[in-house]
C-alpha cells in the first residue's frame, strides 16, 4: 500500500523489450536501500524490483500494465515519480493508494495561478470511475485533492513544492497521466451500480 506522497524523482536509464514485456532500468536517490522483490510505485504503478546494479535498479512491466498506464510512453531520460511502500510505523500523510492504476487521463490545461498551478485532466467516464469535490485522486502516483469535479474531467491545484518535486512540472496539455481513483469512491460507485 502507498500514500501518494512522492519520495523522489527517478530517471529512466534504459528500456529493454522482451516479448511483450518491458524492463525499465532507473536511477534514484534511494537505489542503495532497495532490495530484490520490493514493491515500488512508478508514476503510481506498483512494480517489483527485479534487479539492482550499483546506482540503478530494474523493474518489469507486463503487457497488461503497459496497455493500461502511461509507462509504455516512457523514454530514456524521462523523470518518474517514485514512492516506496508505506511503513506500518509511519505517518499516513496522503490517502490510501494501491498502486493499481484504474485508467489513464489526458492533461487538458495547465493554468498559472501566480504562485500555484491549476491542472485539468479529462478521462473516459465509461469505465465507471468518479471524482468527488474535495475528494482524493492519485495522478501519476501523487495524492491530490479534487477542486473541480465533473463527469469526465477534474481539476487539482498544485503548490510550488509539489510542482517542483514531482514530474508535474513536465506535464503539458495533451500528455497522458496515470489515474487511480479514490478506493472508497470506487466501492460506493460499484455498490450503487448493483
Amino acid at each position: 500500500m502507498f500514500t501518494g506522497i512522492i519520495e523522489a524523482l527517478g530517471q529512466v536509464k534504459n528500456i529493454r523489450e522482451e516479448g511483450t514485456n518491458k524492463h525499465f532500468t532507473l536511477s534514484g536517490p534511494f537505489t542503495q536501500e532497495l532490495k530484490i522483490d520490493q514493491s515500488l510505485a512508478h508514476n503510481g504503478v506498483c512494480l517489483t524490483v527485479v534487479g539492482i546494479d550499483d546506482e540503478a535498479y530494474t523493474v518489469t512491466a507486463i503487457d497488461e500494465t503497459l496497455q493500461k498506464t502511461n509507462l509504455n510512453s516512457l523514454s530514456v531520460g524521462d523523470k518518474v515519480n517514485l514512492e516506496r511502500c508505506m511503513q506500518a510505523n509511519g505517518r499516513f500523510d496522503g490517502h490510501v493508494v494501491q498502486g493499481h492504476v484504474d485508467q489513464t487521463g489526458v492533461c487538458e490545461s495547465v493554468e498559472d495561478e501566480n504562485g500555484s498551478w491549476l491542472f485539468t485532466f479529462s478521462y473516459d467516464p465509461g469505465k465507471g470511475n468518479v471524482t468527488v469535490e474535495k475528494g482524493s485522486i492519485c495522478v501519476n502516483g501523487i495524492s491530490l485533492t479534487v477542486v473541480n469535479s465533473h463527469e469526465d474531467r477534474f481539476s487539482v491545484a498544485i503548490i510550488p513544492y509539489t510542482y517542483e518535486h514531482t514530474n508535474l512540472h513536465t506535464i503539458k496539455p495533451g500528455h497522458t497521466v496515470n489515474l487511480e481513483f479514490d478506493i472508497i469512491g470506487k466501492y460506493v460507485a460499484r455498490l450503487l451500480n448493483r
